[in-house]
Formats: structure tokens, C-alpha cells, sequence
């Protein structure tokens, strides 16, 4: 099967490609590495009239920072943050993930603003750029808003970006030299969807204790202070104080009622907890 018909811009500016999309008279997509997409079209469980490639625009690709951020250009590739090409200023984190995103060819052209403006439950960086308290910068026409990860998907391949808006940059909060993390996901085999995430970050000179469950078919549970979770303190065998129950709850606030998704979130967590607390 291959796409029905549709028309291709290729705009030079985000001003441009959001005049485009306001004037679609029908459905219109936003391409970048077009890695979700390109199957989508083929599939045709994605058909629009007018296809957006935003690869030409300028800065879309580029770094910068602060004393305190990292910000990285929406087109920024997974391979990109997987060589090192984008500054480490997280532990190895964004590394890490973007290393067991999918397979090399996906890596090469799947971009970093594409996978949070798709919103795919079970893609890795929704679920770890909320754990890093990540924010999703975004162009609109009145100007840039920024947007909390953690805060970006209403549910399912749904997020709060408006038809005209996009994501220009992550914007990324640096860790501390003392920084731990745990970042572990089930999946059948390399290569595959997470079926659960689990995450957890310690910085102790920024105050943060953070967690996250993420792949759990809709946005990620994001705990900002997983103090209590743990038994009240970050230290070795936190993985083994857990508060169970207080997981489970946290799922049955998002209507996760699948008992084998449930017990794997939770030993997802254990598992990125114990992950911290050694590295």
C-alpha cells in the first residue's frame, strides 16, 4: 500500500511553514525526520493533504546554552545525541536513551522535536525529557511559549500544540558533577517499543528527586518530588523501599487497569532506582 495523493512545501521559515499550515483547506503534517510518518503515509493511517518538510528551515538544527540550560534544536537527530555531537551536560542520560532508540537507520534521521510532537506513549524521549524536567520550546505566530514536557501530551499521539504552532527546541536543565540517574524500559527485543519506562533522577545540589512511569498507552506519570516513593531519602536499596501501592495508585489515576502492564511499571521503577543508586 503507498499514500494517496498530497502536496509537499518545503518552507525556509517558521513563519512560512505555520502560514502553510493555517492555510491548508484540508489535513495537513509536519515532516521532519518523518520516521513515525513515513509508515504512517504508507499505511495510509495518516492522509493529508499537504505535507510540511521543516527540514530547510534555519536554526532548527542548532545548539545552544546557558550557565543553567541546554537548548537543542527540534531537528537535532537521535544519532546526533547518541555520538556526542550534542554537549553532555546530563550524566550520560540523553546519551543512553538516544542510543536504544529503535535501530541505527532510525536513529540517523529521527529528530528529538518530531518524537515529543508525535506524542507515541511508548517513545523513549517523552518519558525521559519529562524526568529531566525538559521543556518543549515552541514558535507560534504572536511568538515562543514554553511548554513542560511532563505537561506536553493530552493522551495518545495527542498533545497541546496547536494547528499553526512548532516545536523549535527542547530546552534542557543541566545536572550537577553528583547527579544520578536509573532509565530502564521493557521491550521484546532490541530495537522495539517499550511496552513500561521507568525513571529516576537524584541531583542533590539542584534539588531534584524525580520519577517517571512512561509506555503505559497514554502520557507519562511524572513524579516531581519522588521523595516519599522511596522511603523519604535517596540512598543504596532505595529500589527495595518502593512504596508499591503508591505506584498502583498513580496508574489507577491515569486509567492504566492492565494487570500485566501494572506489575511491569513497578519493576520497571525498581529497576531504574537500583540503576541510580549504583552508577
Amino acid at each position: 500500500m503507498k499514500p494517496v495523493a498530497f502536496d509537499y512545501e518545503r518552507p525556509s521559515t517558521l513563519a512560512d511553514a505555520a502560514m502553510l499550515l493555517g492555510q491548508a483547506n484540508g489535513f495537513s503534517k509536519v515532516l521532519a525526520g518523518g520516521q513515525s510518518l513515513g509508515p504512517m503515509l504508507n499505511l495510509r493511517l495518516a492522509q493529508p493533504d499537504l505535507l510540511v518538510d521543516i527540514t530547510a528551515i534555519a536554526g532548527l538544527a542548532a545548539i545552544s546554552e546557558t550557565a543553567d540550560h541546554l537548548e537543542i534544536g527540534a531537528c537535532i537527530t537521535h544519532a546526533n545525541i547518541e555520538d556526542g555531537r550534542v554537549p553532555d551536560h546530563f550524566a550520560g542520560l540523553m546519551q543512553r536513551v538516544a542510543g536504544r532508540i529503535a535501530y541505527r537507520a532510525v536513529r540517523n534521521r529521527g529528530t528529538i522535536g518530531g518524537s515529543l510532537a508525535h506524542a507515541d506513549p511508548a517513545a523513549d524521549w517523552l518519558s525521559a525529557l519529562s524526568l529531566l524536567d525538559a521543556e518543549a520550546i515552541v514558535w507560534t505566530p504572536q511568538g515562543s511559549r514554553s511548554i513542560a514536557v511532563a505537561e506536553l501530551t493530552v493522551s495518545s499521539f495527542t498533545t497541546v500544540i496547536k494547528p499553526q504552532e512548532l516545536i523549535r527546541a527542547v530546552r534542557v536543565p543541566k545536572l550537577s558533577a553528583g547527579a544520578r540517574w536509573g532509565f530502564y524500559k521493557f521491550s521484546q527485543k532490541a530495537g522495539e517499543f517499550a511496552h513500561t519506562i521507568g525513571g529516576v533522577l537524584h541531583d542533590p545540589a539542584r534539588g531534584r528527586f524525580r520519577a517517571v512511569i512512561g509506555a503505559i498507552e497514554t502520557a507519562p506519570i511524572v513524579v516531581a518530588d519522588a521523595t516519599s516513593l522511596f522511603g523519604g531519602k535517596f540512598e543504596p536499596g532505595i529500589a527495595e523501599r518502593l512504596d508499591q501501592q503508591t505506584v498502583l495508585k498513580l496508574l489507577d489515576g491515569k486509567n492504566v487497569k492492565d494487570e500485566y502492564i501494572r506489575s511491569l511499571a513497578v519493576v520497571a521503577l525498581k529497576r531504574a532506582a537500583n540503576q541510580a543508586s549504583v552508577l
